[in-house]
């Protein structure tokens, strides 16, 4: 099978050429062989739950963003999480509430860049997106066990602390394989009873606030460090996109996406800069303590220990929710792979009785127990690596599908000509840049090694396919020539 670009003046969508020509705005699973589909019906996912799990993608609430008031104080601090969501986080959820309605698929950003670039890139968007979730999914259940020591202090090492980081693991591991529906409305519930504690943490902290420490600058003598400031704002707001890989499991996509989108991106801003003034505002402490857990001991000071237990609790739920969400999107991603025949056809079966991609969660979790044990700070710096070089080339395949197949069908399309898209793009990929200059040599190893493995195996496939060892979906992914 050959894929033949037909030009736009003849056609209003690209055509693929198979027996029949069928437009590329179509849905990816429509496209599928009509004999492999024996699927079960499925429960899609509705805005309610959708919103949810695009804010436990991306956040969770606002843990985690205490060390950029300790990279660079209270105002830079401020000014990144009320700046940094425009340059970034804006731009991204656009990008994907475009390409999700136009390829409402659960390959995702995979599909994009194939469809853009062709299957190398196509192999390797899947490779670099793939492991910085899985990373990241590993740092999860280390941040629960972290705030769980302080409670439990039995759990600050040793065995009882791995046994705990194992057996949270395959729990939440087993909650995911249930059912996606089951994923989102769980994500409701944890988002509120982790949003709660910080509302009325708030509202007792009103009354102590004083601007002038806004404007703090940061205490004299202590050295701002920039790394650890931008990889704070990036780990915090990011991930956005994600959530494509589960565009064939969305109730209307074409509608739903966009709205999704748009009030994860708000309530994710809002979560965290409204708590950040309050504890910024009211408490005056020394700059070294706002490390990551310090809302916790900022609850304790401006209301009492009971509400700081509630938000250690909330950080627990808050995490499990992350693991939850970013679980559902790796396992879901590599189920869309198999549909477009990236991966073997193995990799596309569901469970008969839940309709979850059961190799994909068992691949995702077998790689997040390998990497739950390595230290917490590499783990978040890799996964920034990795997810910088496929949002380099999400970007770029965003602005080249524009260009490529300018009457592809849109229902969502973000109201720009070329030159506006190239812009919006530039400036989070000058980022993207900045955070992979500033990795350590680790991050710059551990990345090539995972990368040079990721073109590797984009030729193990290859060679798979052309000795048909492994039987593959070939209506949409083609080898080069």
């Amino acid at each position: 099978m050959e894929i033949v670009t037909v030009p736009t003046n003849e056609s209003n969508n690209a055509k693929i050429k198979t027996t029949s020509s069928i437009s590329m705005s179509s849905s990816i699973n429509d496209l599928l062989p009509t004999t492999t589909i024996t699927e079960p019906p499925q429960k899609k996912l509705t805005l309610l739950p959708l919103i949810f799990l695009i804010y436990f993608e991306v956040a969770g609430g606002p843990f985690g963003e205490e060390p950029a008031v300790q990279a660079a104080g209270p105002l830079f601090a401020l000014i990144g999480f009320l700046v940094f969501p425009f340059i970034w986080s804006i731009p991204e959820a656009l990008v994907t509430a475009e390409l999700s309605t136009a390829y409402p698929g659960n390959g995702g950003f995979v599909i994009w860049a194939q469809q853009a670039f062709g299957p190398f890139w196509g192999s390797m968007m899947g490779t670099w997106k793939f492991l910085s979730v899985v990373i990241n999914i590993a740092a999860f259940p280390i941040l629960c066990v972290d705030y769980l020591e302080r409670l439990f202090p039995v759990l600050d090492s040793g065995w009882p602390r791995y046994v705990v980081i194992f057996g949270m693991i395959i729990i939440l591991a087993l909650i995911n394989y249930i059912g996606i529906t089951i994923v989102g409305y769980v994500a409701v519930i944890l988002a509120l009873v982790s949003i709660a504690p910080f509302v009325l943490m708030i509202c007792f902290a009103i009354p102590k606030i004083k601007p002038v420490r806004w404007i703090s600058l940061g205490q004299k003598g202590v050295k701002k460090d920039w790394g650890l400031y931008i990889n704070t704002l990036f780990w915090n707001l990011n991930f956005f996109d994600s959530v494509s890989t589960l565009a064939g499991e969305v109730e209307n996509p074409h509608k739903t996406f966009p709205k999704a989108l748009f009030i994860a991106v708000l309530l994710t801003c809002l979560s965290y800069l409204i708590p950040l003034f309050a504890v910024t505002g009211s408490v005056s402490v020394d700059q070294s303590l706002w490390t990551t857990g310090f809302h916790a001991e900022a609850a304790n000071i401006i209301a009492g220990n009971w509400l700081k237990i509630w938000i250690e609790i909330g950080a627990v739920l808050s995490a499990i929710g992350l693991f939850q969400a970013q679980l559902s999107s790796s396992s879901y991603q590599i189920l869309g792979m198999a549909e477009i025949g990236v991966l073997p056809k193995i990799f596309e079966y569901r469970s008969k009785k839940f309709n979850t991609p059961l190799f994909g969660i068992l691949v995702s979790v077998g790689i997040v127990l390998g990497m739950a044990y390595m230290d917490f700070e590499v783990i978040i710096a890799a996964a920034n690596f990795l997810y910088s070089l496929g949002m380099l080339l999400e970007f770029a395949s965003f602005v080249w599908l524009r260009r490529k197949f300018p009457q592809l069908g849109r229902p969502f399309k973000v109201p720009m000509g070329l030159f506006g898209l190239i812009v919006m793009c530039l400036v989070p990929s000058a980022f993207l840049i900045l955070v992979m200059a500033i990795a350590t040599k680790i991050v710059y190893l551990i990345s090539g090694v995972m990368t040079i493995g990721g073109i590797g195996w984009y030729f193990l496939i290859k060679f798979c396919r052309t000795k048909k060892l492994l039987r593959f979906n070939t209506n949409h992914f083609e080898d080069e020539e």
